[in-house]
């Protein structure tokens, strides 16, 4: 819900409906949808101008069920209802669009199903009442499949669109609406219990190589827990409501939720060009949907999900986006043959797209929760490498395929060990265990002595004395064709049974190397809120049976450490602001110190560059060559600088603010303890909480969070890893250099190749020397046109790791505040309502207990994944 959409016609027209003068900060999400709930029943029960009993004692329920008279927005239901009927607004389309504006499609959606529950209160749906939910629903432009849905949901008919119910479940899903009140959970969670079960994905299993039997109970955990937030929110809500429990408990429960909903695991593969690539994918998913052919195909990052349907959305450099059509994916996705052969236009064009982003509904591994990422090849062209090495940042697990007639070239196990830094995070003599080795046309080998040798080549080169791989079941020896083609024929071969070990390999590593963490990890933030939930209630308890009282000094003290606190906060932001001057003033004098010696450095490296290519029949490819080794050099250049100059300078910066923080929070730390000490309270222990779920990058003294002053800058991929643009410094000069540095060079020597360069073709090292010296003078001048915008994509950066250094002690001084002042507002509460104090308590009692009943359902879920 959109609340800058609400417009003075729609204040005036909830002023008038209430009685009440409001102003646009009184229109509050829940007011606009009491407004438009009342409208939308009262213009069903009037549609077929009788009023049942049975409509009017719908329309109480529903409206005691979503509003308790004890909400702060209770006393506006009666005379809401008064000023609807009244003024007839359910017959007046623009006022409903007024009270409607700012909704969501998922707002408009849950609005519209309680008009339906209402239609069928007296047994039957009357024509006149349903032909009146039409206009409604075309009104507020809500898809007609849904308006099906619900028809046939609270008529009890069938649902022969599976599809549109299973959208109808995600759209009104209680999660969705956690961000706006308490009261659309409630709607949510009432609609969906109305509603057939959600229908489980179904897939034709000719076309599965796996059931993916593991990853679905995953699934189920993930989502069981899911939903004990949407429970566990609903709990911690009404402690809010009542000023008992503190609102930033709800905030965080959210935040674990929406974590839980959008987590995806992401499975890259990676591997020189025609290895195999598109083809091990295309049988991962059991469809032919990436194109396959010997030159380099796979000319972009191209990304696999799951999707409510079939549909390709092409992201740009420039920011722009499209839809297209699975024909047009199958040729942008791909590299023109011009363009695997060295043609300087195609290439241009391939360089504009970002990536691309294909959603199927009908990938039985894709709608398990597994992205998959088809890369570009790590040897075909500088700037589709740095593609490759930005989606490393965000894997899972890597797929690295070879082929089994040249396994594991020279080149290959180069890749090998770079993944194994990458992913390893530079632990030398450890193998990553996170690489998966894929032997791809392991039929092309005839005889047993050929594959025997194969399997212990591999298994030497990635075992040895410093291993590059870690783990079991990591190698694999497949022909990922004669899979595919026998699982779209329906039909088992022996590589339909090596292709499914190797799955279930990667299903079990997903699973239990990074599916059980996040889960323990969410639900150990989760068991974290119902601490602190129940310590707030024990407190507030102990309140009610007067064990804990705050005396006006007491008062007083806490109003001196929250202003104390609010000057820390203070200190914080002028210590970060003036750090991160000084960072950007040291940081720019030292890039432009390096940047003084390029052009002598990038000459003298120029002399070694090589190439197997003629400078006679193959000048084009010879002049690629050297442009990919100038790319690979200023990288190189560029990863030194930063480690040797710019991780120096940030490193004494972020420890100076570091130590700051650490005093600050301290101090804050250490008036909870004396607090706790006068009145026998936790609010040390509540703090704690926090602090260990927000402050994590952050080694604060007493609290039991690792200490991490370099993991912004230090982490994988160093600092520049965190530009949100790859761990390889290529990725920051080609984001900011237009079309790119290689189409740059190649245009500006594709005239020269058959001019001056031909002229002393007798002269090779001549030739070769004039070649170089313009790659160099063409790179560094297109780098030189970027450099500002580089540097000042790296003061961004700066700026945000002490922002948000910054917003974590800030988060963590408000989380303090919110402590003092729901101790103040439970005593204040208590005061007033002395003669509730019974009833109190045994409200009390329920809170707890339904928390310890989330506490048990989480070990319940913990416990049967663990199994």
């Amino acid at each position: 819900m959109n609340n800058s959409l609400i417009s003075p016609q729609t204040i005036e027209l909830v002023s008038l409906l209430t009685g009440q003068k409001l102003r646009k900060e009184d229109i509050t999400p829940p007011v606009l949808f009491l407004g438009g709930l009342v409208t939308v029943l009262l213009g069903v029960i009037h549609a077929d101008g009788t009023v049942s009993a049975e409509e009017t004692q719908r329309l109480r329920a529903t409206l005691t069920e979503l509003i308790p008279p004890n909400s702060s927005f209770g006393p506006l239901v009666v005379p809401m209802v008064k000023g609807v009927r009244e003024q007839q607004v359910y017959k007046k389309m623009q006022e409903l669009l007024a009270l409607t504006a700012c909704f969501s499609e998922e707002d408009k959606l849950l609005l519209i199903s309680f008009g339906y529950q209402m239609s069928a209160a007296d047994g039957t749906m009357d024509d006149s009442e349903k032909e009146y939910l039409i206009l409604i629903g075309n009104t507020l432009e809500i898809d007609s499949r849904y308006l099906a849905v619900l028809e046939a949901s609270f008529s009890n008919q069938a649902i022969a669109d599976t599809a549109a119910l299973a959208e109808v479940h995600r759209l009104l899903a209680p999660a969705q609406f956690q961000s706006l009140d308490s009261m659309f959970v409630r709607a949510a969670s009432h609609i969906i219990g109305h509603l057939p079960a959600k229908p489980k994905h179904k897939i034709n299993q000719n076309q599965s190589v796996s059931s993916y039997q593991e990853l679905k109970k995953f699934q189920l955990y993930r989502q069981q827990l899911d939903a004990v937030c949407g429970k566990l929110y609903l709990t911690l809500q009404d402690g809010s409501d009542r000023n008992v429990l503190s609102p930033t408990l709800t905030a965080e429960v959210t935040k674990i939720s929406r974590k839980l909903q959008s987590q995806r695991f992401r499975v890259v593969v990676v591997g020189e060009f025609s290895k195999g690539k598109s083809t091990l994918l295309n049988a991962l998913v059991g469809e032919k949907i990436q194109p396959v052919r010997a030159t380099p195909c796979s000319g972009t990052v191209t990304i696999l999900k799951y999707g409510s349907k079939r549909r390709v959305v092409c992201y740009y450099k420039n920011g722009d986006k499209e839809e297209i059509s699975p024909e047009e994916y199958q040729k942008k996705a791909s590299i023109s043959r011009k363009a695997a052969s060295g043609s300087i236009a195609d290439e241009k064009a391939t360089s504009e797209i970002a990536e691309i982003v294909f959603e199927h509904p009908e990938l039985e591994l894709c709608s398990n929760g597994v992205e998959i990422i088809d890369t570009p090849g790590l040897n075909e062209q500088a700037e589709r490498t740095v593609a490759t090495q930005q989606v490393l940042k965000t894997a899972d697990a890597v797929i690295f395929l070879t082929q089994a007639n040249t396994v594991l070239t020279k080149t290959e196990q180069e890749l090998l060990l770079y993944l194994k830094k990458e992913l390893n995070y530079g632990e030398e003599n450890e193998g990553a265990r996170n690489i998966f080795i894929a032997v791809s046309f392991f039929d092309w080998l005839e005889s047993e002595e050929d594959r025997q040798d194969v399997k212990e080549t591999v298994e030497t080169i990635v075992y040895g004395e410093k291993p590059i791989i870690a783990g079991k079941n990591r190698i694999h020896f497949i022909s990922a064709k004669s899979a595919l083609n026998a699982i779209l024929d329906g039909t088992e071969n022996e590589y339909v049974k090596s292709f499914q070990d190797f799955t279930k390999s990667l299903e079990q590593f997903l699973i239990e190397k990074r599916g059980a963490i996040a889960l323990n990890q969410s639900a150990a933030g989760i068991k974290q809120i119902i601490n602190t939930g129940c310590d707030k209630l024990s407190q507030y308890r102990e309140m009610l049976e007067g064990n804990l009282t705050v005396s006006q000094g007491d008062k007083q003290k806490i109003f001196e450490q929250m202003a104390e606190a609010s000057g820390r906060d203070v200190k914080i932001r002028l210590l970060a602001g003036e750090l991160r001057k000084q960072s950007s003033k040291e940081v720019d004098r030292s890039f432009h110190e390096w940047q003084e010696g390029l052009d002598d450095r990038m000459a003298t490296k120029s002399k070694e560059w090589t190439s197997e290519h003629n400078q006679i029949l193959s000048q084009n490819h010879l002049i690629q060559d050297y442009a990919n080794q100038f790319v690979k050099e200023l990288t190189q250049e560029i990863d030194d600088w930063s480690a040797k100059k710019l991780q120096f300078i940030l490193t004494q910066k972020i420890a100076i603010l570091d130590s700051k923080i650490n005093e600050e929070i301290s101090a804050i730390r250490q008036d909870f303890q004396q607090l706790d000490l006068q009145l026998s309270t936790s609010l040390v222990t509540q703090f704690n909480n926090f602090a260990a779920r927000n402050l994590g990058g952050i080694g604060i003294d007493g609290l039991d969070i690792a200490s991490s002053i370099n993991s912004d800058i230090g982490g994988p991929g160093g600092f520049l890893g965190g530009l949100g643009i790859g761990g390889a410094v290529a990725a920051a000069l080609l984001a900011f250099a237009g079309v790119g540095i290689i189409p740059v060079i190649l245009a500006g020597l594709a005239a020269a190749s058959g001019g001056s360069f031909g002229l002393g073709m007798l002269d090779v090292d001549g030739i070769h020397s004039q070649i170089k010296q313009k790659v160099c003078k063409l790179g560094l001048q297109k780098f030189k046109e970027s450099k500002e915008s580089i540097l000042e994509k790296i003061k961004e950066r700066i700026k945000a790791v002490f922002d948000e250094r910054n917003e974590a002690a800030s988060g963590a001084i408000v989380q303090a505040m919110s402590l003092w002042e729901n101790l103040l507002e439970q005593q204040e509460k208590r005061d007033r309502e002395r003669a509730e104090c019974e009833a109190q308590k045994v409200w009390l009692a329920d809170k707890r207990r339904e928390l310890e009943q989330v506490q048990n359902q989480i070990e319940a879920i913990l416990n049967q994944s663990a199994g």
